[in-house]
């Protein structure tokens, strides 16, 4: 017998402004799952991936220290600069391009400040459930420059169990993560397409499309498409879309706006 025929990949937007929002003055945020305040039933996880919040932090302004525990926590630097401390002894500021990971096991405290002068920093804070409990916590630093994302895919967060994937406070290659899910990330031009092929043991993902511009009514900049075989749905900025049925199928993304489209695309393995 041969291999049963795949199904058609099931692509369903979610809409910017339908996601949880608040403005706190200081931070003004996004949430594609429930968070904090926001709380819909319909929108509390996609596998191990549990939080997308899309941040905007003012300057001189951040997160005191706090404490978490059981999460693989991680931020993208979209622009700006952000002060990252913790228990660990961990002290750095991250900026544009810098992916920073929190695991933090059996419990760290953290903080964030924003000391980068007078700019906002942007970034995406997100959050996975560990595919183990009770491990020790651990920080991981990476930096990728534009370049390596220009009209291609570059892998920012991967597997600890992954080849190429080190497990050291920085080094080359995808941050290592202790959960079931893989992170990409592209900038793609004006009038552009690209493939993405997804590995067979990936069951689902999530495209998020990244805002230029802080807006709590519905974004209308941009233009991206997402296509496969049957399967069709246009985002503009700010907007997501879960796909399910994609063992070994190709997703393409086609940038149809005048400006380029910074785009993440999460593989889910769970």
């Amino acid at each position: 017998m041969g291999d049963l025929p795949q199904q058609q990949v099931k692509i369903r937007v979610r809409p910017s402004a339908e996601r949880g929002h608040a403005d706190h003055g200081w931070l003004k945020t996004f949430h594609t799952f429930s968070f904090a305040s926001y709380y819909d039933p319909k929108f509390t996880s996609f596998g191990p991936l549990r939080v997308i919040n899309e941040d905007r932090v003012a300057a001189g302004e951040g997160f005191p220290a706090h404490s978490h525990s059981e999460a693989e926590i991680y931020s993208y630097i979209v622009s700006g600069e952000l002060q990252h401390k913790d228990s660990m002894g961990n002290e750095e500021v991250m900026v544009k391009g810098d992916v920073q990971m929190t695991s933090a096991g059996t419990g760290i405290r953290h903080s964030e400040y924003n000391y980068g002068g007078k700019q906002a920093c942007h970034f995406l804070q997100i959050w996975a459930t560990p595919n183990k409990s009770r491990l020790s916590p651990h920080y991981y630093t990476r930096h990728f420059p534009d370049s390596e994302k220009q009209d291609r895919w570059c892998q920012i967060v991967g597997p600890s169990s992954d080849e190429g994937v080190v497990e050291a406070r920085e080094a080359k290659g995808p941050t290592p993560i202790h959960a079931d899910l893989a992170t990409y990330v592209s900038i793609l031009s004006p009038g552009q397409s690209l493939d993405f092929k997804l590995r067979r043991e990936a069951r689902r993902g999530y495209v998020h499309y990244i805002s230029t511009q802080y807006t709590s009514d519905a974004p209308t900049k941009g233009s991206l498409t997402l296509s496969s075989d049957a399967s069709k749905a246009s985002l503009k900025e700010g907007d997501g879309a879960f796909l399910e049925c994609l063992q070994g199928q190709t997703v393409t993304v086609q940038n149809s706006a005048h400006e380029p489209a910074e785009i993440l695309f999460w593989e889910i393995f769970a």
